[in-house]
């Protein structure tokens, strides 16, 4: 299997504005954010579909899944953290992580086409960062 984007991003191939990281799993803001502090959470070890994991891993990621919502939740004083499992548009396991206050703000769709506001996403993961 090819190394992913997220693989690239894990080995420091590729920047990326990571708010956290332990022997496991990374997150990190995904950068055609949904709402501001919109964060991937990976599992280092590539794997393409989170059903595919092993229990040691998924439970690895999970753990880190609650972790990162409730800071997220507590940060940015938002009431809400929407979860989202796609798996269509990177062949590597991860879990989104939205911050919301109404629910239009959940289901709104970033412009996948607008170049990234590195400027911001580095404020807000400054802020986010443990």
């Amino acid at each position: 299997m090819q190394d992913s984007i997220f693989t690239k991003i894990i080995n420091g191939e590729i920047p990326s504005h990571k708010i956290y990281e332990d022997e496991h799993t990374i997150a990190f803001l995904d950068i055609h954010p949904i709402q501001p502090g919109h964060t991937l959470v990976v599992p280092k070890r590539q794997v393409e579909f989170v059903w595919d994991l092993d229990d040691e891993t998924y439970q690895a990621l999970q753990t880190t899944v609650k972790l990162i919502a409730l800071h997220l939740r507590e940060t940015l004083g938002v009431p809400y953290v929407g979860e989202q499992v796609i798996g269509v548009d990177v062949p590597h396991a991860h879990v989104h992580l939205v911050p919301f206050t109404e629910v239009g703000e959940y289901r709104k769709h970033p412009d996948m086409t607008s170049d990234p506001d590195h400027e911001l996403l580095a404020e807000i993961a400054k802020k986010l960062a443990f």
